[in-house]
């Protein structure tokens, strides 16, 4: 065997962070250390202010602002437009302005700077974004993709059923545990983000494909009795996320649905279309696992533009 051939492939490396003048990493180090011990934050939230301060030190470092203190609003000005300049989103701009207020809040509070440069610096202004969402007969559709009797259209359907009739995301629907099924199969257990747990009902046909699915195919896997989980593949191991994603993705061809279609495609049309029932804010609040009321107002969004649409085909003087 030739050398080259036996060489194990080497991984790719990371991009080098930029070298801060000693001032500006100082500051970041201690500002994020804050943040760690103080706030609590994830790393991954850190690592992203750590990226988009780095990029902003490093931008007004190369304009002779070697030190917080020499920071000013055009600095923040300029950084801004370059980062729109470069095609990034809206909301990437503002998260990063965002980070950047915070740190500088600190600095000040510090005694490192005399004031905030970037305190009437305007934030973008950003627009709620809409989810994507089916129609109901688009659903439908989508939940008769899985085709047969077999142990997998069972297990496809009743995935597909449990995360359009209960609203749940992807990760929740996977790590379903048997014992988080009521008897009768009219509620589910889902715990969510931190853990938390919450009772959603399940509908008839939900019911219908779950049962079909506990009953048949997945007793028939190897290791079936042996597992907690609902949700399994042909060896009886657990269901990842990207396995129901590929579900999601397979059956959606099969329906003829945009290749975008994902799983929380379904749980946006679950609450939507709860919405535009009639369903209160609240319930649908609930169901959803939100932890603000806030978070599920973009749903009312949704609703005014599902009711402009029936007011501008219908209405003679629309």
């Amino acid at each position: 065997m030739k050398a080259s051939a036996a060489r194990s492939p080497r991984r790719a490396r990371a991009a080098p962070r930029p070298t801060l003048p000693a001032e500006h990493a100082a500051a970041l180090a201690d500002f994020l250390e804050a943040l760690r011990v103080e706030a609590g934050l994830a790393r991954s939230t850190l690592a992203a202010y750590r990226a988009d301060l780095s990029t902003f030190l490093g931008f007004a470092a190369a304009r002779r602002a070697r030190t917080p203190a020499k920071i000013r609003s055009a600095h923040v000005v300029d950084w801004l437009a370059q980062r729109r300049e470069g095609g990034l989103a809206e909301a990437t701009v503002a998260r990063g302005l965002a980070a950047l207020r915070m740190f500088l809040r600190h600095q000040a509070a510090e005694g490192r700077i005399p004031k905030d440069p970037s305190a009437l610096i305007a934030a973008p202004s950003l627009r709620p974004s809409l989810p994507r969402t089916l129609a109901v007969d688009e659903v439908e559709r989508l939940l008769e993709a899985p085709a047969g009797e077999g142990w997998r259209p069972q297990r496809d359907r009743a995935l597909l059923e449990v995360l359009y009739a209960c609203g749940a995301r992807v990760s929740e629907a996977v790590g379903l545990r048997t014992d988080e099924i009521e008897p009768s199969l009219r509620v589910l257990r889902l715990t969510g983000k931190g853990s938390k747990t919450r009772i959603v009902p399940l509908g008839a046909k939900a019911r219908t494909a779950l049962q079909a699915w506990i009953a048949g195919g997945r007793a028939r896997l190897p290791g079936a009795a042996r597992s907690e989980r609902v949700f399994l593949t042909r060896s009886g191991r657990p269901m990842s996320r990207l396995d129901a994603w590929r579900i999601v993705k397979a059956s959606a061809a099969r329906a003829g649905l945009p290749a975008s279609l994902s799983p929380h495609t379904l749980r946006h049309s679950f609450a939507t279309h709860l919405v535009e029932g009639g369903a209160d804010l609240r319930s649908v609040q609930e169901m959803l696992g939100h932890a603000s009321i806030r978070t599920t107002e973009v749903y009312t969004h949704v609703d005014t533009e599902h009711v402009t649409s029936l007011h501008r085909l219908y209405h003679p003087r629309a």
